[in-house]
This record gives C-alpha cells, structure tokens and sequence, in this order.
C-alpha cells in the first residue's frame, strides 16, 4: 500500500502541497521503483528542526532535512523551508529546486543511502542529482510556490 502524505507546519512559503506530493511519488514510484511505502514529509520551521537536531542527533542548530527510517519503505521526512530559501540563495539555485532535492535526499536515505563518509555522500548525491533533473524534467518546479491568489 503507497501512503505518502505531506504536511506543512511552516510560514516561511506558501507551498502547493499536492504538487510537493506528486513529486514525491515520481520519486517513489518511478525512480526508485517502489510498490508499497509509509512516509510522511513534513515542512516545519527552523525552531522545530533545531530542537529534533539536538533531540535526535545532537547537533546544535536548524539543518536542511532529517530523515527518520522506521524500515521496509516506512518513515519520516522532516525538511526547513528556511534552509532551501537560504541554500537555494546561495547556489543561486530557486528554493523550489532546493525543496524538490531535500525530498529527494530523504527518499534516499529510506532507500538506504548514506552520507556519513565521503564515497556513499559521494554517491548519493549523484543520484540525487539524476532525481532532481529527471524532477525538473516532469514538473515545472517553481510552481510549488503556491500563489497568494491561486
């Protein structure tokens, strides 16, 4: 059974939410071929990343995504808005863009990616990259920010 939901516990940017979804289930279903999952991605403030940081790895401050694996295909996705406007900035890359890779970057990790040392980073982050062009490729990423008016 596919369940994928996400949620948006953020102010930062209004985001189209069933877009963010389809994108991940791109991810799921076609690119790494998955049948069945359990994920939840939540979109949350910087105060709330900084505090599972340090609840969870102990690590002081916000991050741009953490990513719980529960195992076979089930887990949690948490990613900061506030980090992919700021890295979308400095890379001069849109946040959007940022946004779609930090999904990407969970999803791997649930795949069973690392990137604790420098060989599976390595790797991992061409496969996130192939993700994020193949993502750019299907959808028109800069609508994931939601309108004021729509």
């Amino acid at each position: 059974m596919k369940q994928l939901r996400v949620f948006s516990r953020q102010k930062t940017r209004r985001v189209d939410m069933p877009l963010l979804r389809r994108a991940a289930l791109c991810v799921v279903q076609e690119l790494l071929g998955w049948e069945d999952c359990q994920i939840a991605v939540y979109l949350i403030e910087p105060s709330e990343m900084a505090s599972l940081n340090q609840t969870h790895l102990h690590h002081e401050g916000s991050t741009d995504v953490i990513t719980f694996d529960y195992g076979g295909r089930s887990g949690e996705i948490f990613i900061s808005i506030d980090d992919a406007v700021g890295q979308g900035r400095q890379f001069r890359r849109p946040w959007q863009e940022e946004l779609a890779r930090y999904v990407a970057h969970g999803l791997l990790h649930l795949a069973g990616y690392d990137d604790l040392h420098a060989a599976k980073r390595r790797a991992m982050k061409r496969r996130e990259n192939i993700f994020v062009k193949e993502l750019s490729r299907r959808f028109d990423l800069r609508k994931l920010e939601r309108r004021k008016n729509v």
